[in-house]
């Protein structure tokens, strides 16, 4: 495929996603949705990719939102739909990627762009970070997460105050509350992302695909999480992974483990 809102670049094992739009903010339109289901997707089948890295050009923003001229005039149906196949194209499919997947938010994460880096499975954010979910200033609320995803980080208390004054907030506040892992000065925030992607590449792929899906049932309550546990665990045993890491660990050595 060929990306026009998107920049990818493969480095050390790590895809580097960049959303392209600077002058819009790095606005999430139907395009940049579209190339992103490509692109996660892709790297789920590429062997050369272990894990990846979500972020926006510049130093404004990661995402500030949605382009809202797209669905302006959509009717209800429309919304549900524009909503369900943002689900299930985009943000279902990073959340549940087999690959470890990081947001660098550099400025400002709002409405769709703040549901994005909540989908991924680890936040890091500069300094200058801005996070909220403005949508009810436009009648609406989150559509592709948010609701759930915040609620999950944060608490309900928390993730109700943000959704409901609208209010954004700063990364220092996002760390208090569990929005982001880390937070780190602008100029470091590749850097951190990618020290941070290269300590979990350097562990068994297996189990960390194992892990994400073992972490994700426990928020999913049409899985008994426990027992997803017993079965990921189970299946641990029967790989190469397992019988190179016990190994290193018995001969005292550093583990090496193939991707396949």
């Amino acid at each position: 495929m060929t990306y026009e809102n998107l920049l990818l670049n493969i480095s050390n094992e790590i895809l580097f996603i960049v959303i392209n739009r600077e002058n819009r903010l790095n606005a999430l339109n139907k395009a940049t949705l579209a190339e992103l289901h490509f692109a996660i997707s892709g790297a789920q089948i590429d062997a050369t990719v272990g894990g990846i890295i979500i972020t926006g050009a510049g130093e404004k923003a990661f995402v500030a939102g949605a382009d809202i001229s797209e669905f302006a005039l959509f009717n209800e149906e429309e919304g549900k739909m524009l909503s369900q196949e943002g689900h299930h194209k985009v943000f279902d499919v990073i959340a549940n990627s087999a690959k470890p997947v990081i947001a660098a938010i550099n400025g400002f994460a709002l409405g769709g762009g703040l549901e994005l880096a909540l989908a991924c499975h680890i936040r890091i954010a500069s300094e200058n970070a801005k996070m909220g979910l403005p949508e009810v200033t436009l009648g609406l609320i989150p559509g592709y997460g948010g609701t759930q995803r915040l609620t999950e980080l944060v608490g309900k208390g928390k993730a109700m105050e943000m959704i409901l004054t609208a209010d954004m907030i700063d990364g220092e506040q996002a760390l208090v509350c569990g929005l982001v892992n880390k937070v780190v000065a602008q100029e470091n925030l590749m850097l951190s992302c990618e020290e941070m992607m290269s300590k979990i590449l350097s562990r068994s792929p297996k189990a960390i695909s194992a892990a994400i899906v073992a972490v994700n049932a426990s928020l999913d309550k049409n899985q008994n999480g426990f027992t997803v546990e017993i079965e990921e665990f189970g299946k641990c045993f029967g790989n190469k992974d397992f019988k190179e890491g016990v190994s290193a660990f018995l001969e005292k050595r550093k583990s090496t483990f193939e991707r396949d």
